[in-house]
């Protein structure tokens, strides 16, 4: 059974029809891509799936649960975690304390408890501490613990981006253009880290700009254009397809195949 399923999701605004009739599915420890160009209906593809907006049409499986519609939190308990094209970094925070905020989501106590500071909430924010920093190790940021996560680069506030995601411990990670903005050495650390934690089981769903990056670590590609799939498969495949090319890949696909 795949951890995430995709079947006839669709949705229109005023009348609009923003994406239409798409499926697709993931299964564990696999990297799946959804490529296109500039309102193809990407973001509002991952809005449908992580509970920002409700589907008109169709529907959003995780573990076999019919989880469409379903509200962002429920579905984090369930096992799915999102970072976002746009940072939501807590910039004043140290990268110790953004870490840990997902966590904290993840566990959180009795409000009485945190008030009083009882020994049972002291223990939550040990564990959290833990977890927190084994997963800054993970992802390179263990030396910068303790720094404000304003002064780091842009690069590392994507990667810590991710360590709080997964620090929801999620089945299912959905990365919304985590290389944008980044330069090449950024975006090869990040190549890495998705590849890493697919490796661990995480079902990973990509939206990504980065042509290079998307056709080196995807296992299948999935490709939008005016909110409808035009084509799907294996990167090789689809960097050939004369759809996929008249559409969106161009020479690039070229470029990135060789």
């Amino acid at each position: 059974m795949s951890l995430l399923q995709i079947e006839r999701l669709g949705i229109a605004f005023g009348g609009l029809r923003a994406v239409h009739d798409v499926s697709f599915s993931v299964e564990p420890g696999e990297i799946v891509s959804v490529i296109g160009p500039n309102g193809a209906g990407k973001t509002t593809l991952f809005n449908m799936i992580s509970g920002v907006y409700r589907p008109g049409s169709g529907k959003v499986r995780l573990k076999g649960e019919d989880v469409t519609g379903m509200e962002p939190y429920l579905l984090a308990k369930r096992g799915m975690s999102r970072t976002f094209q746009n940072l939501q970094i807590f910039q004043n925070m140290t990268v110790l304390e953004n870490a840990m905020a997902g966590f904290h989501l993840q566990e959180r106590g009795p409000v009485l408890a945190d008030l009083l500071n009882l020994p049972s909430s002291r223990k939550r924010t040990h564990m959290a501490e833990e977890g927190a920093r084994a997963l800054l190790t993970r992802v390179g940021l263990d030396r910068a613990a303790d720094r404000e996560a304003g002064n780091l680069s842009y690069g590392s506030l994507k990667r810590l981006e991710i360590a709080r995601a997964l620090a929801m411990n999620p089945a299912v990670l959905l990365l919304d253009e985590p290389a944008a903005g980044c330069n090449a050495v950024e975006t090869e650390e990040i190549d890495h880290l998705i590849a890493e934690v697919a490796k661990s089981g995480v079902a990973i769903l990509l939206v990504e700009h980065d042509m290079k990056m998307v056709m080196r670590i995807s296992n299948h590609i999935v490709v939008l254009d005016h909110g409808e799939k035009i084509a799907e498969g294996p990167p090789e495949a689809v960097s050939r397809n004369p759809a996929v090319i008249a559409a969106y890949l161009g020479t690039e696909a070229a470029d990135a195949d060789r």
